[in-house]
């Protein structure tokens, strides 16, 4: 590099300012040659990198080298600050760089924005791109010193080729895991996109959507094909349905025409049959009306007799009314008489009760004399008895006594059915809400199972197969850490990981090995496991007591919010020092200034965010980051341990006290029964003495309730000869009652029998009139018959008339229905034509009509729908032919693209990809070890599965090895990125590198080896500029001239760049060397 262009941009760097003492940026280069001025610079290049508030700086300003760029310096100075400006500076997202996610977090804490510029090299006329970030995430940009929006600096960006986001051209230091993590897919796209032509990418896109319609082509030409084939199939079959309905429609067609003759023939049938009739009718009319006037004479007579029996009839009908009335009179009489002998039978029979009624009180007279005798002989034979009496008493006492203690175990009884009601009550209030908890811990496993499938097996696992360990074993930490209030899950899940959170704690390292190997090495699952420490740490106390804290708004220590198992407390205590995290509420967050002043503090946490204190070992200055809370996910569901331990042992005991109660139940009932037998004997004893003691009295009793009851009887004797003198009056009146009866009867008797002799003689005449009308009805007989039957003959032939009328007007209308005619008009001629080929009779036409119809029927299945189908599938089959034929032609057309497109892309690919393999093969071997990059593809046809496959060999005994992120170490991986990347370098297309801390995992033995190739590469002079950022370096390493070193350093005695001098500093840097 010349010595113009150093002190040029030296003095860049030295009219600089920084407002305050602490991170700044010196920048020193080796001596050497070069060409002059910018020329070394390509497009896209970096010149200068001005930040002003932005997260570490003040204010500082870099300028880096055109080729290799060593940015060095402590962790925690600033270096990666510069690595966020170029993101940032470039438009890049945040997402790239791997920390905050919003631009808001990069501006210098207590400063309301920030400011980053960078002057990018191009040709007639460098770039300079400001942005303006305020800590509301809002964005000023401005290009060459005019507004403009964020698109516009992307466009000039991309125009450079420079690709912030492409890994293989920007490796921040969080990402540098990720490089190793990508896909050979992914590899491929990056790599094309950082050093491949401009078109390369294009083309590879081009082509992966040329496949993509020409798969979309094939499936359709495929689609097509099929649906062709199965459309001509399904026609084929078809077409001897089409023809059956064909000749069916022949045979409906003649069915059709015999339908609409038929009513005409039978309406010619008819009309002719009706003219018959109307001949015959005035035949018979003729015919009857000379039989009526032969007939008259003896008409006359028969009518003059019939006027004289007219009047003869209405007497014999008045005659009858009256015998029918007298007759009436006289069954009402006979009907009393026949009433009077009932009542003297219902007299004569009261007579008889009483007279039995005095013998049967005799009788009981006489027994109750016996009875009274018996007992009194039974009351003498009662002899004396010892007293009862005292017994009696001592059974009651007892009874009492037996009352009294059953009544107590009643009250017992009812007391523990009380208890046990309450026990049953609170067994299932506690059974409820320990299911409540059960349920939430449910829940919590639900979002286990979710988040991570493989940790939700192991765990059921662990649950069948508990036994095969010897210490305690904890479930996942998110499943035995209970939260005391969900507003402070936010603070646990923040502060503990996921993997620890989803991880088993176990007491014994032998259980943690067993379980690993079971559940990693047989099941194949991913899982996490944490052994806890020996000594336990759960109680240990935190550096200072909570109350010297609180003026600052803190009210707790982390370890308080939260309750967990022993072993699990002891682990989070030692790994992540819950017990010394103090959470402050916004009145710490207010004072937060004040308080990252306090000793002892390293994390601590605000209402919404989470503050980490980081001390220099050089300075003691103080470094504090912070960042924004996520929300809680598994954690609000908070369950109290204690209080589960609580309700399970309450519900023993309740079903306990319930099992007691059950047992002092079945007891006291049992004493119940003892007592209910005891009393039964004693009543039954007493029931005995009871009945001994009042036999005596009950005897007396009966004696003196025996003789009143026959004192009774003797004194209610009847008066038999009183009631028989009684009984003859009332025969006597009854008897004059019949005389007057009778004397009533014979007299309508006499009445019905004259009425009766007055009718005879009237029947008599109605008989010899009734002879003479017979005899003249017999002389006419023959003529009126002969009369009567032409008559019914006339009748019925009307009747035909007006039938065969109303028929004919009727098979003429529905014949001509069905012909669709009008009823004025006549026949059409053509169908005059087709009528005239078929049959002319009823008979012949039905026959026909039968055998039309049986072929017609013998055509089954088919209907019109079926010939609509073929006549639209056919046109559909031509259409089809005509499409698939432009599909066809499309697909080789698109196939024809695709080539040319494939030769385009893949033979530039390929020579691109073998480039890169001869420079990594080269570097690898310059390290003893063997390393190749190809061009991978399972079918060439597949352009979206192209992709990039490194593989390495570090060990001459192992094999290549597919780089990934699970085979390699760290160590490893680390150098496979840094040759790949440096084999990238010498293609050159892009116009910057960046790498951060991409030497971390190296072992110093291929530290060396990669510096020494990253020196000799990037410092080419046909490179591009190059920025490696490292916090170390080795000792006597090999540098170049052509590279540039920039010393990031943080401090509180550090200059400003203004007052830097590199000549000086330098000069007491060789005395020094020359004094030792």
């Amino acid at each position: 590099m010349s010595e113009h262009v150093k002190k040029q941009r030296l003095s860049h760097a030295n009219s600089s300012s920084q407002t305050r003492t602490g991170p700044g940026l010196f920048l020193g280069t080796q001596s050497g040659g070069g060409t002059e001025g910018s020329g070394l610079f390509v497009n896209g290049s970096i010149l200068r990198i001005t930040m002003k508030n932005f997260l570490t700086y003040d204010f500082s300003e870099v300028c880096p080298g055109p080729n290799l760029n060593m940015i060095v310096g402590a962790n925690g100075t600033g270096k990666s600050s510069i690595v966020c400006a170029i993101c940032l500076g470039l438009a890049g997202k945040t997402t790239i760089l791997g920390r905050g996610d919003k631009v808001g977090l990069y501006v210098k804490r207590g400063c309301n924005k920030g400011f980053i510029e960078i002057e990018l090299y191009k040709h007639g006329g460098n770039i300079v791109i400001n942005r303006e970030i305020h800590a509301d995430n809002q964005s000023l940009w401005m290009l060459n010193g005019r507004h403009c929006n964020q698109r516009m600096v992307e466009e000039e960006v991309k125009a450079l080729c420079i690709q912030v986001s492409n890994l293989c051209q920007f490796l921040p230091q969080e990402k540098v895991g990720e490089f190793a993590k990508m896909s050979k897919i992914e590899l491929l796209e990056a790599t094309e996109k950082s050093v491949g032509p401009p078109e390369m990418f294009e083309y590879h896109c081009e082509l992966k959507n040329f496949r993509n319609k020409e798969r979309e082509l094939e499936n359709v030409v495929k689609e097509k094909t099929s649906f062709l084939e199965k459309a001509k199939q399904r026609n084929e079959r078809n077409k001897h349905d089409v023809n059956r309905y064909y000749e069916k429609k022949r045979h409906l067609d003649v069915i059709e025409l015999l339908e609409k003759k038929k009513p005409w023939v039978e309406y010619e049938t008819t009309r002719k049959e009706l003219e018959g009739v109307k001949k015959e009718r005035e035949e018979a009319k003729k015919h009857l009306s000379s039989l009526k006037q032969a007939q008259a004479p003896m008409l006359r007579k028969i009518q003059l007799i019939d006027n004289k029996l007219k009047p003869i009839e209405e007497q014999i009908k008045t005659k009858t009314v009256a015998i029918k009335n007298a007759s009436m009179i006289c069954k009402q009489k006979q009907d009393q008489l026949d009433r009077k002998h009932k009542e003297i039978d219902d007299i004569k029979q009261k007579l008889r009760l009483k007279q039995m009624e005095e013998e049967d009180h005799q009788k009981r007279i006489s027994n109750t004399k016996r009875t009274i005798e018996d007992l009194k002989a039974e009351l003498a034979k009662v002899g004396d008895q010892p007293d009862v009496t005292p017994r009696i008493n001592a059974i009651n006492v007892e009874l009492r006594r037996i009352q009294e203690e059953k009544a107590k175990i009643e009250g017992e009884k009812a007391d523990l059915r009380r208890e046990k009601d309450n026990l049953h009550a609170e067994c299932i209030s506690l059974e409820k809400k320990l299911n409540d908890m059960n349920n939430m811990m449910n829940a919590k496993e639900e979002k286990l199972r979710g988040r991570h499938r493989d940790t939700h097996t192991a765990l059921q696992w662990l649950r069948q197969n508990r036994r095969m360990f010897e210490g305690n074993v904890h479930e996942p930490m998110m499943l035995v850490i209970n939260v005391k209030d969900h507003r402070f899950a936010k603070y646990v899940e923040n502060h503990i990981s996921f993997h620890d959170l989803r991880a088993f704690v176990f007491q014994r390292k032998d259980d943690m090995e067993k379980f690993m190997v079971e559940v990693r090495d047989k099941m194949n699952l991913k899982v996490n496991s944490i052994s806890a420490p020996e000594e336990s740490c759960s109680q240990r106390a935190p550096s200072r007591n909570i109350e010297s804290l609180r003026h600052f708004g803190f009210f707790t220590y982390l370890r308080e919010m939260f309750d967990a198992p022993e072993e699990v407390m002891s682990y989070l205590c030692h790994q992540y020092k819950v017990h010394d995290v103090p959470v402050g509420n916004n009145q710490t967050k207010a004072m937060i200034k004040t308080v990252v002043e306090e000793p002892y503090l390293k994390v601590l946490y605000t209402t919404n965010e989470r503050y980490t204190i980081k001390r220099s070992f050089y300075s003691n200055k103080i470094s504090t980051s912070n960042s924004v809370m996520h929300l809680s996910q598994y954690l609000t569901i908070t369950v109290d341990a204690e209080e589960k331990r609580q309700l399970e042992q309450q519900i023993r005991d309740s079903r306990t006290k319930m099992q007691n109660a059950d047992e002092r139940m079945k007891a006291l009932q049992k004493e119940v029964a003892a007592l209910d037998r005891r009393d039964n004997e004693l009543l039954a004893e007493k029931k005995q003495l009871s009945e001994q003691k009042g036999k005596r009295r009950q005897l007396e009793q009966k004696i003196s309730t025996k003789q009143d009851s026959l004192r009774h009887m003797e004194q209610n004797v009847i008066d038999l000869n009183r009631i028989e003198a009684e009984t003859k009056e009332k025969i006597a009146s009854v008897n004059s009652q019949k005389v007057t009866i009778v004397t009533a009867f014979m007299a309508q008797i006499k009445l019905r029998a004259k009425l009766t002799m007055e009718k005879v003689y009237l029947g008599l005449e109605t008989a010899g009139l009734t002879a003479e009308k017979a005899k003249l009805e017999n002389d006419c007989r023959e003529g009126a018959s002969e009369l009567k039957v032409t008559d019914q003959r006339c009748s019925r032939l009307d009747q035909t008339k007006v039938r065969l009328t109303e028929q004919c007007k009727g098979l003429l209308r529905g014949a001509k229905a069905i012909c669709r005619m009008q009823p004025d008009e006549q026949l059409p001629e053509d169908l005059r034509n087709a009528f005239s080929k078929l049959p002319d009779t009823p008979d012949e036409i039905d026959v026909m009509l039968h055998e039309e119809r049986s072929r017609a029927e013998c055509f089954t299945g088919l209907s019109e729908s079926v010939v609509d189908e073929y006549n639209r599938r056919e046109e559909e089959i031509k259409h089809l032919e005509k499409e698939l034929g432009d599909q066809c032609n499309a697909l080789t057309a698109y196939r024809q693209n695709i080539s040319e497109a494939k030769e385009r892309w893949l033979n530039p690919l390929k020579q691109l990809v073998e480039q890169i393999n001869v420079k990594f093969s080269d570097f690898f071997r310059s390290m003893q070890c063997a390393g190749e990059v190809d061009l991978h593809s399972e079918n060439e046809e597949e352009y979206d599965k192209y992709g990039i496959r490194i593989r390495v060999k570090f060990h001459s005994s192992t094999q290549l090895h597919e780089l990934t992120a699970h085979h390699q170490s760290g160590g490893e991986r680390s150098v496979s990125t840094m040759l790949y990347l440096m084999a990238l370098q010498e293609i050159n297309r892009c116009p910057f590198r960046v790498v951060d801390e991409i030497n971390q995992g190296m072992d110093p033995v291929n530290e060396r080896r990669v510096f020494d190739i990253v020196v000799r590469t990037a410092c080419k002079g046909t490179t591009s500029q190059y920025f490696f950022i490292t916090p170390k370096l080795l000792q006597n390493l090999q540098y170049a001239e052509e590279m540039t070193v920039l010393c990031v350093h943080n401090g509180g005695n550090m200059l400003p760049p203004n007052e830097w001098d590199e000549a000086a500093f330098i000069r007491r840097r060789c005395k020094r060397k020359t004094r030792t």
